[in-house]
């Protein structure tokens, strides 16, 4: 696929000086190599590595980590669309520590998409096939539920006491609670086709 320089152009430019210059050079292909010396060149100096005389943030994100022996098999938990003057590195990048606070080993991936939209790449949060599920959960309850909640707490505040005072929550999550129910019963029955007790 070919590289939409203009893309890395704006890319780079969205990044702070301490993730540009944490960006492994030597494992980018040599268009995305010099798009990030442009930058580096029109920031000057300051902006170079080194040149804060501090560690380069090392969590920041770039999409070249080394990858596992698991990624053949891996599975996309969560990704973050990289818009045009836009940088998500930071939420992806906190994703992943989500997953590995939680045990769960993830490799995150910086991922070309074809053209057809406005979004030409975006940051791929990839777990092992098996645990694509127990991740995807760990990320609904520590990150996005967070903003789920926040608007519902905006809905809510705009309904009239009438109105609120008429919201079924029975019907409003009948299919949050059915699905509890279908993968309780799901996981009930494969732990009695196999006999095993479940430990207290």
């Amino acid at each position: 696929m070919q590289i939409d320089l203009e893309f890395l152009r704006r890319h780079y430019a969205s990044l702070s000086d301490e993730a540009l210059r944490a960006v492994d050079t030597t494992e980018l292909v040599e268009a995305a190599r010099a798009c990030h010396a442009e930058e580096l060149a029109r920031r000057g100096p300051a902006s170079r590595p080194g040149a804060s005389g501090e560690p380069l943030d090392t969590d920041e994100p770039d999409g070249d980590e080394e990858q596992p022996d698991w990624i053949e098999e891996a599975a996309c938990a969560c990704s973050f669309a990289a818009h045009p003057g836009t940088h998500h590195a930071p939420e992806a990048a906190n994703a992943r520590d989500v997953l590995k606070a939680a045990g769960i080993p993830s490799h995150l991936d910086l991922h070309a998409i074809e053209p057809s939209t406005e979004v030409h790449y975006e940051y791929r949060l990839m777990v092992p096939g098996k645990l694509n599920l127990q991740a995807a959960a760990v990320l609904d309850k520590e990150i996005f539920n967070v903003d789920i909640e926040a608007g519902w707490r905006t809905h809510f505040q705009a309904l009239s006491d009438r109105e609120l005072r008429a919201v079924d929550l029975q019907n409003l999550f009948g299919g949050l609670l059915d699905r509890i129910e279908r993968v309780t019963r799901a996981y009930e029955e494969e732990v009695a086709a196999r006999r095993l007790t479940l430990e207290p």
